[in-house]
């Protein structure tokens, strides 16, 4: 899988399992800046923090759920 239009020039040779563990400011669009805030506001540090992040899941489940109400 080809990920590098997701992450930064120097994690793009990573394996998928090595990028797990990578700072979530690996993502492109993720700054230093915007890292030191995730930090702080929700103790993520790495892109696998970010993912179970239940906030986002939360999101994502609402997204998902959204697209099959009738109402």
């Amino acid at each position: 899988m080809n990920i590098n239009n997701a992450v930064t020039k120097p994690y793009e040779s990573m394996s998928l399992k090595e990028l797990v563990k990578a700072p979530v400011n690996a993502l492109q669009g993720v700054s230093d800046g915007d890292a030191e805030l995730l930090a702080k506001a929700f103790n993520v540090k790495t892109i696998e923090d970010l993912a179970n992040l239940k906030y986002a899941k939360w999101a994502q489940a609402i997204v998902t759920l959204a697209a099959t109400e009738t109402k």
